[in-house]
């Protein structure tokens, strides 16, 4: 193996990894969050019902995982989604915008392990 290759190699895995530990991450934040919010916490693990959760949480309709599935449609549904679930944790719009759509891991760590309570969705509709 050459030089290039085992570069390349090193560069996957090193790639894969990271990959690997952000996820762990975000499922870890993601389970804390939906306890807080009292759902349950193995959801973070499930693709596409965690979706669904996260929806629960913010005050949304269910339906609004086939918004999810709409390009460009699905960006603003996840920045009116993410405001939601800040302002279900008593966070600002801001925090929601920039800590959970645009920094989201940050942000999530922020809501799972700090001293943000539930306080139920406050989206409008919410039942």
């Amino acid at each position: 193996m050459n030089d290039h290759n085992s570069t390349s190699v090193l560069g996957l895995g090193l790639g894969f990894g990271s990959g690997l530990v952000f996820a762990v991450i975000t499922i870890i934040a993601l389970w804390k969050v939906f306890t807080k919010a009292g759902r349950p916490g193995w959801a973070a693990i499930i693709p596409i019902y965690n979706a669904y959760v996260l929806l629960k949480i913010a005050g949304r309709s269910g339906w609004w995982l086939i918004l999810l599935l709409i390009p460009l449609v699905n960006l603003i549904v996840a920045i009116i989604v993410s405001i939601d679930v800040a302002k279900a944790f008593g966070k600002s719009g801001v925090f929601g915008f920039f800590g959970l759509f645009l920094f989201s891991i940050i942000g999530y760590l922020i809501l799972a392990f700090g001293a943000a309570r539930y306080t139920g969705p406050t989206a409008a509709g919410a039942h």
